[in-house]
């Protein structure tokens, strides 16, 4: 029987992960000025014991005006990166690669962890100004952001250099750059959010500079043996004839990302348009990874609504996607890896303190 794809090595680089199977970006809302707890060390460390190949963290963010809540991960000090590492070093000891996922929330910054109402916190409350590429609210009781200047948004781009440099000290092997999701870069590529009109707005180019600037600097940033992950949203889905980003748009960003030195597009969707409708279902987003991977000739991973180690295995075997990203189902068991070995006749590594369950 020839070993299943799901459980290939996948060569970046210098980096080869020992499977195709990805721990997503999952915020946990569980810092304090951005700095992790014990409870990310269990959180990540338990998806290595697993047997994923890459473990991501969540939104990390670069600047602390970038946190989607007060609650976030942080990345933008010096201070950050010891306990970072401790957690790198954990994750890399077990088997996995060690991913960080880098990024400024912008107009949908300064709201509340999900269990705690998940809505904007004022500035009496802790909350803080909201920054974007135009002063366009993301919906009704959201503020309106302060509108980047030019010298601001170079201060971004800095940013995020400034924390790949960190994530190196740290001990991360991967990068991802956060431009999905409703998030700073991800304003600045859709026109929905991007009303400007100097050279940030208007055109594809100049609504896709921001994202550009950011993979360049990054780039130049990390070591050039390092793979350098992007994570967009593949559509606005904001309906026919309505304005909104598509998936003709990511094939281009796709394929300058790819010149500049990405090796693999994430391809996630949506959350940028609050009354978006998303037609939520198995594999729903894979449509975007396969026809990105085809016609911007990048490797591309493929998440959302992927559970079964059979339909994982159909997507790469068909070549949808060269890697699966999971999320909630490696919320529901950190152990699926080992689980989907066995259902695929494919041998995996169980950590030696758990052999006795293997069978």
């Amino acid at each position: 029987m020839p070993t299943p794809k799901l459980f290939t090595p996948l060569r970046l680089r210098e980096l080869e992960l020992r499977n195709r199977i990805i721990v997503s970006p999952m915020c946990q809302y569980s810092s304090q000025d951005g700095m992790p707890t014990d409870w990310h060390l269990v959180h990540l460390g338990s998806r290595a014991v697993g047997g994923a190949g890459l473990v991501f963290t969540e939104a990390t963010a670069v600047t602390a005006q970038g946190r989607i809540s007060p609650d976030d991960l942080g990345i933008w000090s010096d201070a950050h990166v010891a306990p970072l590492a401790r957690i790198a070093a954990f994750v890399r000891a077990q088997g996995a690669a060690i991913g960080i996922q880098l990024a400024h929330a912008g107009r949908k910054a300064s709201t509340a962890a999900p269990w705690k109402g998940g809505k904007p916190v004022a500035l009496e409350d802790g909350g803080w100004p909201v920054v974007g590429p135009s002063p366009v609210a993301f919906a009704a009781g959201y503020q309106a952001p302060h509108e980047l200047t030019r010298a601001e948004i170079q201060n971004v781009v800095a940013a995020f250099a400034a924390a790949a440099r960190r994530a190196l000290a740290a001990g991360f092997e991967v990068v991802e750059i956060h431009a999905a999701h409703g998030y700073l870069l991800h304003e600045f590529y859709s026109p929905a959010s991007n009303r400007r009109g100097d050279q940030y707005g208007g055109s594809l180019q100049n609504r896709m500079r921001l994202t550009l600037e950011v993979i360049e600097a990054v780039r130049a940033a990390w070591p050039k043996e390092r793979p350098l992950w992007l994570r967009i949203s593949s559509s606005d889905w904001a309906g026919e004839g309505a304005e909104g980003w598509d998936i003709i748009d990511s094939v281009a960003l796709a394929r300058e990302a790819g010149r500049l030195g990405v090796d693999v597009v994430d391809c996630s969707s949506g959350g940028n348009l609050a009354a978006a409708r998303i037609p939520v279902g198995p594999g729903y987003q894979t449509p975007f990874a396969e026809r990105i991977r085809r016609e911007a000739e990048v490797m591309t991973a493929a998440v959302g609504m992927i559970t079964s180690p059979e339909q994982a295995e159909h997507i790469l075997r068909t070549g949808q996607a060269d890697a699966v990203v999971l999320a909630r189902e490696l919320l529901r068991n950190p152990y699926w890896p080992l689980r989907a070995a066995k259902r695929l006749g494919a041998a995996a590594i169980w950590p030696v303190q758990y052999e006795r369950a293997r069978d």
